[in-house]
């Protein structure tokens, strides 16, 4: 007849262990898992944000990216991590198709300004990228602004086609900038001889000093602009000795 014996201690024991060790394992194999599941989700591609491909697509003048994302609810006003808005990225970088786009948004701020000041037509006069200045001329976007304007960004980099766009389309010829910088001393001191002779015969004041008492004669000559120096001198000199009635110099206040 068999007999169950007690069960001894020592294998009491063992049974114990094993138990133990076998949970330790069954909890450390969990552990690994859920980091291997971690960092397998971690690792899935990450899709870029809309703001961030929108910003791309206006940089490359990705028409049909931005005509998406629009339609998605993207603001056309959005700006991007340096406070420039599309509108003035568009202009920047020369995408004309995307900016004609953003444009013709109903909800599109044509005079939003980036951290600098500046606005979408300011960017593209300084590029003379005329195209852009006439579509957003055709689009009434304003052509004057308080401080620096587009005027001033054309002249000087010398454009005279957009000099002559902007001036057509009632830009103030004297613009000051904040401290009463006109777009004649800008032309002056890039030694734009063209822009020049553009803007004083469209109406320029050479007689005009900003707030430190500087024309455009002084600008010309602090910038070594010779032949420009020279020619203003001349015309200022032919100017206070004609015909009597001649307004005295004015200094130029921030517009």
């Amino acid at each position: 007849m068999f007999k169950f014996s007690a069960v001894s201690s020592s294998t009491s024991s063992s049974i114990s262990f094993n138990r133990h060790t076998a949970l330790r394992a069954r909890t450390w194999r969990t552990l690994v898992t859920g980091v291997l599941l971690t960092a397998s989700a971690i690792a899935q591609p990450v899709f870029a944000a809309p703001a961030d491909s929108m910003i791309k697509a206006v940089k490359f003048d990705d028409v049909s990216a931005v005509k998406k994302l629009l339609a998605q609810g993207v603001d056309p006003n959005l700006v991007d991590n340096t406070g420039a808005p599309l509108l003035v990225i568009a202009a920047r970088e020369k995408s004309d198709k995307v900016g004609k786009l953003l444009a013709e948004n109903p909800n599109t701020d044509l005079e939003k300004l980036d951290s600098a000041g500046e606005n979408a037509m300011m960017l593209a006069a300084l590029n003379d990228d005329l195209e852009f200045v006439n579509m957003l001329i055709a689009k009434d976007a304003e052509v004057n602004k308080k401080g620096w304007t587009p005027l001033h960004y054309a002249a000087t980099n010398g454009h005279d086609d957009v000099v002559k766009v902007l001036l057509d389309h009632s830009a103030y010829i004297d613009s000051g900038s904040p401290n009463g910088t006109t777009p004649l001393m800008m032309a002056a001191r890039g030694g734009h001889l063209s822009t020049v002779k553009l803007l004083l015969d469209e109406g320029a004041d050479l007689r005009v000093k900003n707030q430190i008492g500087m024309t455009a004669v002084d600008f010309a000559k602090q910038y070594h602009e010779k032949d420009v120096a020279e020619g203003l001198a001349a015309r200022l000199a032919s100017m206070q000795t004609g015909a009597s009635g001649v307004p005295q110099t004015g200094t130029n206040s921030a517009k």
